[in-house]
């Protein structure tokens, strides 16, 4: 079984369809104290990294998930669910991660830019992905969908298991042991995505 961490942060419906269409059964979770009880956890998320951390906090999520991250068992960070993930992030002032991921989170340097872009990132991107079992039965290079201001900025390199360009390239998929996490948005990325949510089900 599945739990879909409800934070109030997270677009919950939209996630536990995905995994509807793909016959797998979730639960939207909002009692930390349960987590132990499911297989696998999704960490969705929608908004400034500051005010998620600051939803984890009050429900008391912030230590039941680095303790399941702990248990072995695979947890999935969406969009800013990934973000989250890491050691800190510098939307809207210096705040800290759950910190199971070594790295920070930081703006897109539009001074970098080789052209004229918009931020937030918005729409289909490719995301290039190393050999992984997230990526299984998907080509090298494929489309999915992108919304964010922000972008993970890892501390290992070998963390890194998918890539996108967008003025510059950033890592836009992780993999550190048991915890995963992707910076597109799956649930809204169509056929790539579903595969992608399936292949986490296989994990």
């Amino acid at each position: 079984m599945i739990a879909i961490v409800d934070y109030n942060m997270g677009n919950l419906a939209s996630v536990q369809n995905a995994f509807n269409l793909l016959g797998e059964k979730t639960v939207v979770e909002s009692d930390p104290k349960k987590f132990k009880e499911y297989d696998k956890l999704i960490l969705p998320g929608v908004g400034a990294f500051g005010d998620a951390m600051e939803h984890l906090k009050d429900r008391d999520m912030i230590d039941a998930i680095k303790l399941y991250a702990k248990s072995g068992n695979n947890i999935l960070g969406i969009c800013l669910g990934m973000q989250l993930l890491f050691e800190s992030s510098r939307e809207f002032g210096d705040n800290e991660g759950l910190g199971l991921i070594k790295g920070n989170v930081k703006a897109f340097d539009r001074t970098k830019f080789e052209e004229k872009l918009k931020v937030p990132h918005i729409g289909w991107n490719k995301m290039f992905t190393s050999a992984h079992p997230l990526f299984e039965n998907l080509d090298e290079e494929h489309y999915l969908y992108f919304v964010h201001s922000f972008h993970v900025e890892c501390g290992d390199k070998e963390d890194i298991i998918g890539k996108t360009n967008y003025g510059y390239e950033f890592t836009s998929a992780v993999a550190h042991n048991n915890i995963f996490g992707i910076q597109p948005h799956p649930e809204k990325s169509h056929e790539n995505g579903l595969a992608i949510l399936k292949n986490f089900i296989n994990l």
